[in-house]
């Protein structure tokens, strides 16, 4: 199994981390990786991106496994028969306090052919995965600052 975790802290609330990581339209404005996305983020429903892996965005889509709001999502793709490829992608987000927050990002590929795969692209897909988790971090962090300087109305 071929695994990419990482984990950062957040200064700011869950709250805004889970808004930047469930705002799926607005993935384009500061995604480096997954350019857009769309779904209902309900189990069972499909999860459609446009990923960059190659020098052409490709389209790609996998398929909700769970939804916990304020908390978590994950989805996978559709496995490959006779267990050839499998692949599982989650988003967890934890309050450490009132303007701080854990998000772990996990991905894991699994079955024979994720040689040939990560061959291909082990590079881009470390890349990507923390291309993206840094911009979750700078997004949440943005864009609490921006709510704190605004004044209540």
């Amino acid at each position: 199994m071929f695994v990419i975790d990482k984990t950062v802290e957040i200064a700011a609330p869950a709250a805004v981390v889970w808004d930047v990581i469930t705002d799926l339209k607005r993935y384009p404005e500061w995604n480096p990786f997954c350019l857009a996305c769309e779904s209902t983020l309900k189990p069972g429903d499909p999860i459609d991106m446009t990923v960059k892996l190659m020098a052409r965005p490709q389209r790609q889509r996998e398929w909700m496994l769970e939804y916990v709001e304020g908390r978590r999502f994950a989805y996978r793709m559709k496995p490959v028969p006779l267990g050839a490829l499998s692949s599982f992608r989650s988003h967890d987000v934890e309050a450490l306090g009132a303007d701080r927050t854990r998000y772990r990002s996990y991905f894991h590929l699994k079955g024979w052919l994720r040689g040939l795969v990560l061959g291909l692209f082990r590079t881009k897909l470390e890349a990507g995965f923390a291309g993206m988790t840094d911009a979750i971090k700078a997004r949440a962090e943005m864009l609490w600052a921006q709510r704190q300087k605004t004044p209540a109305v």
